[in-house]
């Protein structure tokens, strides 16, 4: 067992909220894939985090990406900074202890945690989490999930996100050194409603009822598709959306079989 982390939280920053984007080039299905052009010539990280900080616009939320000290992802912290978004750069395989870090980088409590790979990440959802997550002391961690309790984290649909108190992260690091745990970072938490107070939102039914439905980004067949799809509703932010994507993809059915069998290909 690993040493426990100090988990004393600074009062003057008990209502901080990041949101932290976990990147890195080192993928072993896709590597580099952050730094492929996706729109344009602009990478396929500086996409998401120019949506992301649209949408939270107007906000206090403190962005961050959280990159790793491998030299390779030197890149990464290039593109961020480009972007004018913070970096914190941890370790490679724990994640978790990257993310810990990454929220006492900004003496933030509360963190909502997304993957870079989630291009088409549902923005107003992100901002009802941030809020209803910011607003509300009950929890120690929310997100959402499919009508069977699958957290939305675990699909392939990639247009949700979760948020979690840096307490409950402090103390996943205490109770495990599995290092599925570690890397996973939430994994633990949802594994154990016993040891932690959850709340996850339903999604929508229409989504789920769409069960060949992927818009995460592993494979080279993944980026293809996604980037031939952002091209063909023009970066639009209104047609970014659950609803818009599913009714231009029920027009061009044919996309479902290469999103299926990528599915089928890559278990989450």
């Amino acid at each position: 067992m690993q040493t426990m982390p100090d988990n004393r939280i600074s009062t003057s920053c008990a209502d901080k909220t990041a949101i932290i984007i976990q990147a890195r080039t080192g993928s072993t299905r896709l590597p580099g894939k952050m730094a492929l052009p996706f729109d344009g010539d602009s990478p396929v990280l500086a996409v998401i985090l120019r949506r992301i900080a649209a949408a939270m616009a107007g906000t206090d939320a403190e962005i961050i990406v959280a990159t790793t000290v491998d030299s390779r992802d030197d890149l990464i912290e290039s593109i961020a900074s480009s972007a004018g978004i913070k970096v914190f750069r941890g370790s490679e395989s724990d994640v978790l202890d990257r993310f810990i870090g990454a929220a006492r980088s900004v003496e933030a409590t509360k963190v909502i945690r997304v993957c870079a790979d989630n291009v088409f990440l549902d923005m107003e959802s992100l901002r009802f989490l941030y809020e209803a997550f910011r607003a509300d002391s009950r929890y120690d961690y929310m997100s959402f999930r499919k009508s069977d309790g699958t957290p939305s984290i675990k699909t392939h649909y990639g247009f949700w996100t979760e948020a979690v108190t840096l307490k409950a992260l402090l103390k996943v690091a205490a109770l495990t050194d599995e290092p599925l745990y570690h890397e996973h970072v939430t994994n633990y938490i949802y594994a154990h409603p016993d040891l932690f107070r959850c709340c996850m939102h339903p999604i929508d039914p229409e989504v789920e009822r769409h069960e060949d439905l992927r818009l995460t980004m592993d494979t080279a067949e993944d980026y293809s598709l996604q980037r031939d799809l952002y091209a063909a509703l023009g970066g639009d932010e209104r047609q970014l959306n659950p609803a818009s994507l599913i009714k231009y993809l029920d027009m061009h059915r044919e996309l479902y079989a290469t999103m299926r069998r990528n599915i089928e290909g890559n278990s989450k």
